[in-house]
């Protein structure tokens, strides 16, 4: 059952993004008309006038204590409503750019809203995993960089939807995994590595456990290296793929060392007949 704070970034992303779906819808064109001789005479620039009307509305329905989640919450949906904007009206070689920015805001909402379905004891702001790293940061940033830079110079490269599908296709299926790991995993699912074992913390085995060790990394790997497919960026994609791989690989290792202090044999077991799902990674192993 979802919590109350899952509620409220429900509430605040839809909100947020009726309020984007009207701006670009035709009365928002209207509106757009109606006010050309305007401070707000471009049409983008009313994207500032709806997202100011969106913080207000944000202001009047919740408290102070929701505010922080509804601002997080509304901020991804607002973005989402303006990947809308760039799929359906910009053109072609910017359409892949708004694929992108969907699965971005949609990944970075969906985990704080399966957290606060599945282990809503441990939600809090990070939970939108917003502020990452500053690595997860320039990373991204880089990706635009590449994807508008190549936009400029490289034009065709952006427009080949098969390059899309694939990136969509890896996208969608990493981000399903990971998901359906979150949502297995319940209480024994953190966003950050526990050093101390709490009650409810039980090895998990079934569901997608019985296929990957670490089916929440696999998924959050592939779905990485998708988003740059989806960009069509080959410098990107080739970075991302070599960071996610050896971020992982470091993350795989420590975590494992811990559940084995956990669980003991039972891990170790688990551990000889279940890979960790990710290529050339086979985590904190003990010689025997």
């Amino acid at each position: 059952m979802i919590c109350h704070e899952g509620k409220v970034s429900v509430i605040s992303f839809v909100i947020s993004l009726l309020v984007q779906l009207f701006g670009i819808s035709e009365f928002g064109e209207k509106l757009a008309l109606l006010l050309n001789e305007s401070i707000f005479s471009s049409f983008y620039s009313l994207f500032i006038l709806y997202f100011i009307v969106l913080c207000l509305i944000l202001t009047i329905c919740f408290k102070s204590s929701d505010f922080q989640i509804a601002i997080r919450a509304a901020i991804l949906g607002y973005t989402f409503g303006i990947a809308l904007f760039i799929i359906f009206t910009m053109n072609e070689k910017y359409k892949s750019f708004g694929i992108y920015l969907a699965f971005l805001t949609s990944f970075h909402f969906s985990e704080y809203l399966v957290i606060s379905i599945s282990h809503p004891q441990s939600l809090n702001i990070d939970s939108f995993m917003l502020n990452h790293s500053l690595q997860y940061e320039i990373a991204a940033i880089s990706s635009w960089i590449e994807f508008f830079v190549e936009v400029y110079y490289f034009p065709d490269l952006k427009k080949y939807k098969t390059i899309w599908l694939i990136g969509l296709t890896i996208c969608t299926l990493g981000e399903l995994l990971r998901k359906t790991a979150m949502l297995t995993a319940k209480k024994s699912f953190h966003h950050l590595v526990q050093l101390q074992q709490s009650e409810d913390h039980k090895l998990v085995t079934n569901g997608v456990y019985k296929f990957f060790r670490h089916p929440s990394y696999v998924g959050w790997f592939y779905w990485s290296i998708g988003t740059q497919i989806i960009l069509a960026n080959p410098i990107c994609f080739i970075l991302y793929f070599i960071a996610s791989w050896l971020f992982f690989k470091e993350r795989i290792h420590m975590e494992e060392i811990t559940l084995i202090n956990f669980f003991g044999q039972e891990y170790l077991q688990y551990q000889k007949r279940t890979p960790t799902g990710l290529p050339m990674i086979k985590g904190y192993i003990i010689d025997t």
